[in-house]
């Protein structure tokens, strides 16, 4: 692994730590406007503090994220499909990794889909991105999208995850599920959580605190942030359960201190 690429993971991967509160706003790429993020710069814009990484696509990094925001991104370089198309998630590579080595990214992410009739084409999309990506010292965070009626099982995350690290992916980012610790056992390089549906806040916890210790280094979480009662209480939540190892209980504690004192700090 060269400097460049070590460098550019310490980025995604805080080094002091070896763990990770990644926030994906990246949904509207296929979902177009989302709830809490319709405005997705006023969205993110008092939680980018509290950020590790910032994973979103190329056109919303322009258009919505001031060029002196000093927190990493990873962009979203797979795409083609939308939320109404016949073949969800049968994604290409939308843009090269030149481009984002331009928007100075610290990676770029690409979605497979194990197990539906197009999972050839993903794999190999995400094969070719990383033989580019290396060329330029670029992580690639491989996402294991889940098929049209296929579950979020141990037996099938690991299957996906392992593919992904088999063809070269840099990180891993998949879904919770029981067994989650026989996921991590069977992928070799670092697997970040992702949130899925919006959960209440100490569901959200619960399963952050229980993907750390079944071996996670870390989440990268969308909707269980910009869509909860208090986003910004619940990013530092999370944070607390990351980086200090804190309880879903202390984590749930300090969200509902912070959601408290919000309307003193407004008068």
């Amino acid at each position: 692994m060269g400097w460049g690429l070590r460098n550019r993971m310490s980025r995604i991967i805080r080094p002091e730590t070896g763990r990770s509160v990644m926030l994906a706003v990246d949904h509207g790429y296929f979902m177009g406007p989302t709830t809490g993020l319709r405005d997705l710069g006023k969205a993110v814009k008092d939680l980018l503090p509290y950020t590790d990484t910032l994973m979103l696509s190329r056109g919303m990094l322009r258009n919505c994220i001031a060029n002196t925001t000093s927190t990493p991104i990873v962009l979203r370089a797979s795409g083609g499909t939308s939320i109404i198309g016949k073949e969800l998630l049968h994604e290409g590579i939308t843009m090269t990794v030149k481009n984002a080595v331009r928007l100075n990214a610290a990676g770029v992410a690409f979605s497979i889909c194990v197990g539906t009739d197009f999972e050839r084409n993903t794999i190999l999309g995400l094969s070719r991105l990383i033989d580019e990506a290396e060329e330029y010292g670029m992580p690639v965070v491989a996402v294991t999208a889940v098929g049209k009626g296929l579950g979020k099982d141990e037996r099938y995350l690991s299957l996906s995850s392992r593919i992904a690290a088999e063809h070269g992916a840099h990180i891993v980012k998949t879904y919770y599920c029981e067994g989650f610790d026989k996921v991590i056992e069977s992928c070799p390089v670092p697997v970040v959580m992702a949130g899925g549906q919006k959960l209440p806040e100490s569901e959200a916890l619960e399963m952050t605190y229980n993907a750390i210790h079944g071996g996670a280094v870390g989440v990268d979480m969308g909707r269980n942030i910009f869509q909860s009662e208090d986003p910004v209480a619940m990013i530092q939540a999370v944070r607390e359960v990351v980086h200090k190892n804190a309880t879903p209980k202390e984590g749930l504690q300090v969200f509902d201190e912070l959601r408290a004192r919000k309307p003193l700090e407004n008068e």
